[in-house]
C-alpha cells in the first residue's frame, strides 16, 4: 500500500518554529522587522512557513503572501508584490486599499495591479519608483495600525532586480511595530556570483534582520516522517534506506514513499535533480559522470588517474559544476556530491558497457595504489568497485577481505551485506571456499555472528538455519553446538520460550571441561538466573570459572562474573553486584571486547539505579552509548542501555527526556525483548500521566493481557505492575486486586529484592484501596505480602524507601525519596503520608504535606496523582494561596532557563546539558507556561525579578 505523500504531522521543526514565533513577537514591539529563512530545497520552508502563518492567523494577524517566478535569470518584475497587493485586494476591495494610502497615491500602485488605474508618468523614473517603494512601505504600515501583519516572500532567489530593492529598502527602513516581513530562499541555489548574495550580506547588517537555517531532518525525524506519512511505524532497515538516500530532506523522502515499498525515486523527482547537471558543459557532464561511478566523495588523484586527464584539465572540467554547487570540494583534495541522490541519478545515467567499464577503472586503480582513498577504506571501495564492473571472482575476494576488516574495525553492520554478496556470489566462482579461505558454513557463521552484533535478529536467525542444515552433529558436534547457543540467544531476542531447552542440548553435544563446554554453560548460566533457578546457575558458573581461569580464556571469565553478579542482583546485594560488574568492564577493556564493554556498562547501569546513584548511571549511559557506537553495537547492546538510560530519568523524573530516549532506541528497530523493555518504560510514564490511551495501546502491543508465557522474573513482575496501575489508574481496585493474588501465586517472586520491594510497595497501595469492597481478599493478600517481604533483604536506599512505603511509614519513605532526587515517589509517598495523617484528624499536617506534594506532580504533569493531591485537599482545606515559580520549575527547567537567560539558543542548550534540542524546545515551553510568560526575553527577566537563579 502507498501512503500519503505530504506527512499530515509537523515533524522535526519546532525551534525553528518557536523562533519565527519569537521574531513575530518582537516585530510587534518593534525591535524586529524581517526574517530571512534559508535552507536547501525540499528542506520544507515552505511547510515551516505555512505552519508559522497558521498559527499566526489562527491569532489574529493578516498573513499576505507573495512569491518570485522563475522565469529567466532576472525573474518577474514585483511579482512578489504584486501577488500580494493582489490578495489584499481580493479580501478588501481596490477601494479600501485606496484609502489606507494618501490621496492619489494608488496610481503609484498602478504599476503593479490594473485595478488602481493608470500608473502615473509615461515611465518608471527614479522618482516614480522611489514612490512606489514609499507607498508599498505606507500600505504596510496601515495595515499594521489596524492589525498585526506578516508579508511572506517566498523564493528571493529568484528575485528580479526590482524586487530584491525593494525588500532591501523595506528591511532597512520598516520602523512600525506589528509588521514582520518573512523571506525565503534556496540556499543550494546561491552560486558565487548569485546577485542574491550581496544582498543578503547587505540585510545581515541590518538591526532588527535576523536570519535563520533550516537545517535537514536528523535519522530519528526521518523516521517520525515516514510513521506520519505510513500511519505505522516503518521497519528499520527502511527507514535507514530512506534516510541514507534522502540525506534528511523531507521533500525526497515523500517522493521515495509515494513510489512504493521498493522507496526507488520517481522520474519527475530524477528529472528534477538533474536538471542542475545538464544545464553544465558538455566536458563537465562526463567528468561527472566518471566522479559518480566513484561515490559520493572521489579524491582528486584517483578521479585524475582513471579519468585520464591532468591536474588542470580536470580542474577545468570540474569548475562549473563546483560553481553551480553540483560539486563541493572536501578536505585532503576530494569532491563530494552536494546531495547523494545528484550522484545516483548521474550514476543512473551511464550506459551498461560505460557503468562496467568505469568501475574496472577505479578498482584497477586501486588495486595499484590504495593510498588514492582514505585510510581503511581501500577494501571496501574495491568490493563495490568489483562488483560494479561484475567481475565475480574478484568482487568475492574483496567482498571477504573487506567483511573481515570491518569485523576487525567493529564495523559488523557495514560487513553484513558484505557477507551477503559473498554467499550471493559463491556459485559463480567454482573455487570460491580455496580462493577466500573458508568453507561457505564458515560464511554463514561469521554472517548470524554479524547480524546478532548488529541487532538484526530476524536474519541471524536465517544464517543458523542454514547453517545448520548443512552440518551433521555426529560429525561435527560442537560446530552444531556453537550454532544452537547462537539460536538460542536469537530465540531470547525474539521473546520465544525454548532457549533453556537448546541450551541443554547444546551441552549434550559437547565434551565435559572443553573450551565448547565452557562456550555452553556461560549463556546457560545467564539464563538459569534470569529464570530464577540461583543454584543450579551458581553450580555452574563456579565450574565454568574453574575451567576458564585455569586455561587464561578472560573473555569467557568476564561473562560468567556479570552471570555471577547477575544472582547477586537477584538477590538485592548490590554492592557485591556492582564489583563483579566493575571486574568484567576491565577485563572488557583490557581485552578491547566490545560486547563485553558493552554489556558490562549496561549491567552497571541498572545496578548503579538501584543503589541511588542515578548521576552516575546517566553519565555511564552517555559513555555506553558511546561505546555501543564505537564497537558497532547500537542496534544490539546500543539498545539495551538506552533502556536503562530511561528508566534513570524516568525515576529521576526527567520524563520528556525519557520518553526522547525510548522513542529514539525504538526508530532504531530495537529486537523483540528490548522493544518490549522500552515500551515498558514509556508505559509507566504514561500511567504516571494519566495518557490512557497510550497505556492501553502499549498494554495491547506488549500483550500484558493476554497471558502469554513468561520465563524471566523481571517480565513477570514488570507486567504485574502495568496491570495493576493500569487497574488502580482506572478505579478498578478489586481488578487491581486480583492481579496482585495472581503474582503473589508465583513461586519466585523474592527472587529479586528491588523488584520484590516495588512490588509490596505498590500491593499496598491495591490492599489500602480495595480494603473497603473487599477487606476479607485485601487481608489475605496483605498476609502473602508479608510472607514475601520476610524473605526479602534491605540493601541500599532505594530499596530502603519502598519497604518504608510498604510499611506505610510515608514520612520517611518521602524523605528518602527527596534524599534520591525522586519526585514522583516522594510526591506520592507525601500524598499518601497526607492521607493517613488527615484520617487521624490532623488536617493542617495533611495540608501541609500536600503543598509540598503538589508542586512536584504539577512540574512532571503527573495529572492522576495531582487530581488526587487537590481532591484530598479540598476535603482538608489545604493548598491556601499560591506557590512560588522557583516550586514549580524543576532543577533541570532551572537550568535550561539559567542558560536562556544568557541569550544562549535551543541548540547551543543542547550542546551544553548533552541533550537535544527537541528537549530544550519542551523545557522553554514549560518555563514559559510556568512563569506566564510568551518569550524567551520575558522568562530572562522574571528569573532576575523572582531571584530564581540566585
Amino acid at each position: 500500500m502507498r501512503g500519503r505523500s505530504v506527512s499530515p504531522v509537523f515533524v522535526g521543526r519546532e525551534e525553528e518554529l518557536a523562533a519565527l514565533s519569537e521574531s513575530f513577537d518582537e516585530a510587534r514591539k518593534g525591535t524586529v522587522t524581517a526574517v530571512l529563512l534559508g535552507g536547501e530545497a525540499g528542506v520544507g520552508k515552505t511547510r515551516l512557513v505555512q505552519r508559522f502563518a497558521e498559527h499566526c492567523t489562527t491569532g489574529g494577524a493578516h498573513v499576505l503572501f507573495g512569491g518570485c517566478v522563475e522565469l529567466s535569470t532576472e525573474g518577474l518584475a514585483y511579482a512578489p508584490f504584486t501577488a500580494a497587493l493582489r490578495q489584499l485586494v481580493r479580501e478588501q476591495g481596490p477601494a479600501a486599499v485606496a484609502g489606507l494610502l494618501p490621496e492619489g497615491a494608488e496610481r503609484d500602485l498602478a504599476r503593479l495591479l490594473p485595478e488602481f488605474g493608470e500608473p502615473s508618468g509615461d515611465g518608471e523614473t527614479d522618482t516614480d519608483r522611489a514612490r512606489l517603494f514609499e507607498q508599498f512601505l505606507t500600505l504596510l504600515e496601515r495595515l499594521a495600525d489596524q492589525r498585526p501583519t506578516i508579508l511572506v516572500i517566498e523564493d528571493i532567489h529568484w528575485a528580479d532586480r526590482s524586487s530584491r530593492d525593494l525588500i532591501a529598502f523595506l528591511s532597512r527602513n520598516l520602523q512600525a511595530p506589528q509588521v514582520l516581513i518573512l523571506m525565503t530562499y534556496r540556499s543550494d541555489d546561491l552560486y558565487r556570483q548569485h546577485p542574491l548574495r550581496p544582498v543578503l550580506a547587505e540585510l545581515g547588517r541590518v538591526h532588527g534582520v535576523h536570519r535563520l537555517d533550516l537545517p535537514r531532518l536528523s535519522r530519528d525525524e526521518v523516521a517520525q516522517q515516514m510513521a506520519a506519512i505510513l500511519g505505522k511505524a516503518p521497519e528499520y532497515g527502511k527507514v535507514e534506506k530512506v534516510y541514507e538516500r534522502s540525506e534528511g530532506i523531507p521533500l525526497f523522502v515523500e517522493a521515495m514513499l509515494e513510489s512504493g515499498e521498493e522507496c526507488t525515486f520517481p522520474e519527475s523527482m530524477q528529472d528534477l535533480i538533474l536538471n542542475s547537471v545538464e544545464r553544465l558543459p558538455e566536458e563537465t557532464q562526463r567528468v561527472l559522470r566518471v566522479a559518480a561511478a566513484g561515490g559520493n566523495r572521489v579524491g582528486h588523484a584517483l578521479l585524475a588517474a582513471v579519468s585520464g586527464l591532468s591536474d588542470v584539465e580536470l580542474e577545468t572540467a570540474l569548475r562549473p559544476a563546483i560553481a553551480g554547487n553540483v560539486l563541493q570540494i572536501a578536505d585532503s583534495r576530494a569532491y563530494v556530491f552536494r546531495h547523494s541522490l545528484i550522484r545516483e541519478a548521474v550514476h543512473d545515467e551511464l550506459l551498461p558497457g560505460e557503468h562496467q567499464r568505469l568501475h574496472a577503472r577505479f578498482a584497477e586503480e586501486i588495486s595499484k595504489d590504495r593510498t588514492l582513498v582514505p585510510p581503511g577504506r581501500a577494501a571496501v571501495e574495491l568490493a563495490h568497485h568489483w562488483y560494479g564492473a561484475r567481475n565475480d571472482r574478484w568482487a568475492l575476494i574483496s567482498a571477504w577481505e573487506a567483511a573481515r576488516k570491518s569485523f576487525k574495525a567493529f564495523a559488523y553492520t557495514e560487513a553484513l551485506p558484505l557477507l551477503e554478496r559473498v554467499l550471493m556470489l559463491w556459485d559463480r566462482v567454482d573455487d570460491a571456499a580455496e580462493v577466500i579461505g573458508a568453507d561457505h558454513v564458515a560464511v554463514l557463521e561469521r554472517a548470524a555472528e554479524s547480524a546478532n552484533a548488529g541487532g538484526d535478529a530476524d536474519k541471524g536467525v536465517k544464517f543458523v538455519k542454514a547453517a545448520l542444515s548443512e552440518l551433521d552433529e555426529s560429525q561435527e558436534p560442537e560446530r552444531v553446538a556453537q550454532l544452537i547457543v547462537r539460536r538460542a540467544a536469537f530465540k531470547n531476542s525474539k521473546g520465544q520460550l525454548g532457549v533453556i531447552d537448546d541450551l541443554r542440548k547444546a551441552l549434550s553435544l559437547v565434551p565435559e571441561d572443553s573450551p565448547d563446554w565452557a562456550e555452553v554453560v556461560t549463556p546457560l548460566s545467564r539464563h538459569l538466573m534470569l529464570r530464577g533457578e540461583i543454584q543450579e546457575a551458581d553450580r555452574l558458573i563456579t565450574e565454568g570459572l574453574h575451567w576458564v581461569r585455569e586455561h587464561g580464556n578472560r573473555l569467557l571469565e568476564a561473562d560468567l562474573l556479570m552471570n555471577r553478579a547477575l544472582g547477586h542482583s537477584l538477590n538485592g546485594d548490590t554492592q557485591t553486584t556492582h564489583a563483579l560488574n566493575e571486574q568484567a568492564l576491565r577485563i572488557g577493556k583490557e581485552e578491547r571486547s566490545g560486547r563485553l564493554i558493552t554489556r558490562a556498562l549496561g549491567n552497571s547501569i541498572d545496578t548503579l539505579l538501584d543503589m541511588g546513584h542515578e548521576e552516575e548511571a546517566l553519565r555511564l549511559s552517555e559513555d555506553g552509548w558511546r561505546a555501543a557506537k564505537q564497537y558497532g553495537r547500537l542496534r544490539g547492546s546500543g539498545l539495551f542501555i538506552a533502556n536503562n538510560w530511561a528508566e534513570t530519568l524516568d525515576a529521576l523524573g526527567r520524563w520528556d527526556e525519557a520518553i526522547e530516549v525510548v522513542e529514539s532506541a525504538l526508530s532504531h528497530g530495537p529486537v523483540l525483548r528490548t522493544r518490549y523493555a522500552l515500551l515498558h518504560t514509556r508505559a509507566d510514564i504514561a500511567l504516571a500521566r494519566g495518557e490512557m490511551q497510550l497505556v492501553e495501546t502499549i498494554l495491547a502491543e506488549i500483550g500484558v493481557f493476554k497471558d502469554r508465557p513468561e520465563e524471566f522474573v523481571q517480565d513477570i513482575i514488570g507486567n504485574a505492575r502495568l496491570r495493576i496501575g493500569w487497574h488502580l489508574t482506572r478505579g478498578e481496585p478489586a481488578a487491581a486486586l486480583g492481579e496482585a493474588e495472581r503474582v503473589l501465586s508465583y513461586p519466585k517472586l523474592s527472587s529479586k529484592a528491588m523488584l520484590g520491594w516495588r512490588l509490596l510497595s505498590l500491593l499496598r497501595t491495591v490492599c489500602d484501596a480495595a480494603q473497603g469492597t473487599e477487606p476479607e481478599r485485601a487481608t489475605a493478600v496483605r498476609g502473602h505480602a508479608a510472607e514475601v517481604a520476610a524473605e526479602l533483604s534491605v540493601i541500599g536506599p532505594v530499596v530502603e524507601a519502598y519497604r518504608l512505603s510498604y510499611l506505610a511509614e510515608f514520612d520517611a519513605s518521602a524523605a528518602g525519596w527527596e534524599r534520591l532526587k525522586r519526585p514522583h515517589n516522594q510526591a506520592k509517598a507525601l500524598m499518601r503520608a497526607a492521607t493517613v495523617v488527615a484520617r487521624g484528624g490532623d488536617r493542617e499536617g495533611a495540608a501541609a504535606r500536600l503543598k509540598a506534594a503538589l508542586p512536584l506532580a504539577q512540574a512532571l504533569r503527573a495529572t492522576p496523582l495531582v487530581a488526587e493531591i487537590e481532591a484530598l485537599s479540598r476535603r482538608v482545606g489545604g493548598l491556601q494561596g499560591t506557590q512560588e515559580p522557583s516550586e514549580v520549575l524543576t532543577p533541570r527547567e532551572l537550568e535550561v532557563l539559567r542558560l536562556v537567560t544568557q541569550g544562549r539558543t535551543n541548540r547551543d542548550i543542547a550542546a551544553e546539558l548533552f541533550i537535544s534540542a527537541k528537549t530544550v524546545s519542551v523545557h522553554v515551553s514549560n518555563i514559559l507556561a510556568k512563569l506566564c510568560v510568551t518569550t524567551r526575553g520575558e522568562a530572562a527577566a522574571a528569573a532576575h525579578r523572582l531571584s530564581l537563579l540566585s
